[in-house]
């Protein structure tokens, strides 16, 4: 049954367009992968002789397979033990805008041994990411010029400049991307996932996403679910297309600040170490003071409020900062600026890999979903919400607003078309303008038969699809836990395992030994745990305690 389901989809689905998965009566066949051939890395990828690369060819635009190809890195860490070789264990630890080309490197972990053993451990670089058809909206000197400022409660001036930048910046994405920007997104995602599938030599696919890549993982398992073998769900975003993406990033904004409350809590109960105040509103009045300082004048030169709210935000994703952070602000505030320098100064040589996280990040929401248009629906949700969530909501805002002046597919093919215009004086540039006059006459035409682009609606048929297992923490700031509950009432026959108490991003092969149990037995021997299972908290960090490594694994690009 999963495989006559699969095969169904795929022959549907192989012309879906760039922003939505309807088929069409006479669609082409869906494009074949051919076999991965992995050799040696290149050295910009920074992998020792341990691991293998290869890399694996998609269509740009799966509507038309024959048409324009991309090129996928892809990394790989052989099974440890051959006798015991389960198959590839793809994994993707979220953004959208992260890399997975260092996962077979955590074979090397101890709390990873025994799945490197069994699974080739597989790393690859999403379509934008990395040299995975780099995407680029600003350049990345702009991207990272520093200070900057950062405002719970804005004023109308503020709003004004962060509103110019948000349009110049979606400006720039359509000038540096043309007509391929629509085809970074969601669904285009999990189509090059089984592409990857395929060409591992795999019949069916074992999959581990965290965070934004619980979400292509469900479209995935949505669009191919005879082609699933085992997946993991690690910090589940909500898939509601309701949700997708502006209600998710306003429900974020809420459960970050019950996290910020959680550090401050916990930073007032050490208060012999860190000196900060013996209760919550002692220490938000440390930070605050931290923030007017910075914003008169910025450490280093470089390090504004900004860079300090960037740096602290991290406290929300994981509990392994919580140290980190409180050493930084207690030494700032009592004359020992070098720790927060340590951890919030900006450091040039990441300026390009930071530009292209988060140009792909803006694309692929951008292109997933329908957002508010008007700038005074943004700014009334985003006024309400911060009235009693002020910690992450505007930053949020403005991290997404390029959204509000995001192109549709026949704007961008325009763009393209102008820039291959001012570029034919030159006497090889003819088939430039011929190509994008065309992309541009394609646009127009799916334009007119697709409409606006929708989420893919997540779900499954009982039955259709093999027992998958989620993992969420129930204070879990990035993916909020109801996401979880969500996406299982839509995946019919999966497990859910909940973190009680606890709000870290990112569980599986972690701090806590209950999920990693559940994780390692699902992976290892397709073990199922009740519908609904439960796990202590971790414990939590102690004065002085540095953050790992593994620890950070599944850190999202947001």
């Amino acid at each position: 049954m999963y495989g006559t389901i699969g095969s169904l989809m795929v022959t549907a689905l192989a012309t879906a367009p760039a922003g939505g998965v309807t088929g069409a009566p006479g669609a082409p066949p869906a494009p074949v992968a051919h076999r991965l051939e992995f050799g040696r890395c290149a050295p910009v990828e920074h992998l020792p002789s341990s691991v293998e690369c290869g890399t694996l060819t998609v269509p740009l635009d799966y509507a038309h397979p024959d048409g324009r190809k991309i090129h996928l890195t892809v990394s790989r860490a052989r099974a440890t033990a051959r006798g015991e070789r389960q198959g590839a264990l793809v994994f993707n630890p979220g953004g959208p805008g992260a890399s997975s080309m260092e996962f077979p490197l955590y074979g090397g972990l101890p709390r990873w041994s025994k799945l490197a053993r069994a699974y080739d451990f597989v790393g690859y670089a999403p379509r934008g990411v990395g040299r995975s058809a780099p995407l680029s909206c600003q350049d990345p000197g702009a991207f990272a010029k520093a200070p900057t400022d950062s405002r719970m409660h804005p004023d109308a001036a503020f709003k004004r400049k962060k509103v110019a930048e948000a349009r110049a910046y979606a400006r720039g994405c359509v000038r540096r991307a043309g007509s391929a920007l629509p085809f970074y997104n969601s669904v285009n995602n999990a189509r090059d996932l089984d592409m990857l599938r395929a060409a591992l030599g795999e019949r069916r696919l074992t999959f581990m996403g965290a965070s934004y890549g619980t979400y292509f993982g469900a479209v995935y398992a949505t669009l191919f679910p005879g082609h699933v073998r085992r997946m993991i769900f690690d910090s589940v975003v909500n898939p509601d297309p309701r949700q997708v993406w502006y209600r998710n990033n306003l429900d974020q904004d809420v459960a970050f600040e019950r996290r910020w409350g959680d550090w401050l809590r916990w930073v007032a109960r050490h208060n012999g170490q860190y000196h900060l105040g013996t209760t919550r509103q002692a220490v938000q009045r440390a930070y605050n003071t931290a923030v007017t300082k910075l914003r008169r004048t910025p450490l280093s030169g470089k390090i504004g409020v900004g860079q300090l709210q960037s740096a602290f935000l991290k406290t929300g994703y994981n509990d392994a900062f919580w140290p980190l952070r409180a050493e930084a602000l207690s030494g700032y505030l009592h004359g020992d600026p070098k720790p927060l320098i340590a951890q919030a100064l900006p450091r040039p040589a990441g300026a390009a890999a930071e530009e292209n996280s988060a140009a792909v990040y803006t694309a692929v929401e951008c292109n997933d979903a329908r957002w508010p248009r008007s700038w005074q629906t943004w700014n009334r949700d985003n006024t309400e919400i911060a009235r009693t969530a002020p910690f992450e909501t505007w930053d949020n805002a403005w991290m997404n607003l390029p959204c509000a002046f995001w192109p549709d597919r026949a704007e961008s093919a325009d763009a393209e078309l102008d820039a291959a215009a001012h570029r034919a004086d030159r006497p090889e540039a003819g088939g430039d303008l011929v190509n994008a006059a065309d992309r541009t006459a394609d646009a127009a035409l799916d334009g007119a038969l697709h409409g606006q682009r929708r989420p893919l609606d997540v779900h499954t048929a009982p039955g259709a699809l093999p027992p998958v297992l989620l993992l969420a923490a129930e204070r879990d700031a990035a993916t909020p836990y109801r996401g979880a509950v969500e996406l299982q009432q839509r995946l019919p026959g999966s497990s859910l395992v909940t973190e009680n108490g606890a709000g870290t991003h990112g569980i599986a092969f972690n701090d806590n030994a209950c999920v990693t149990a559940y994780a390692e037995a699902y992976l290892l021997h397709g073990k199922v745990p009740a519908r609904r299972v439960y796990c202590a908290p971790r414990a939590e960090p102690v004065p002085g305690q540095q953050a790992t490594r593994s620890q950070q694994h599944a850190l999202p690009g947001k």
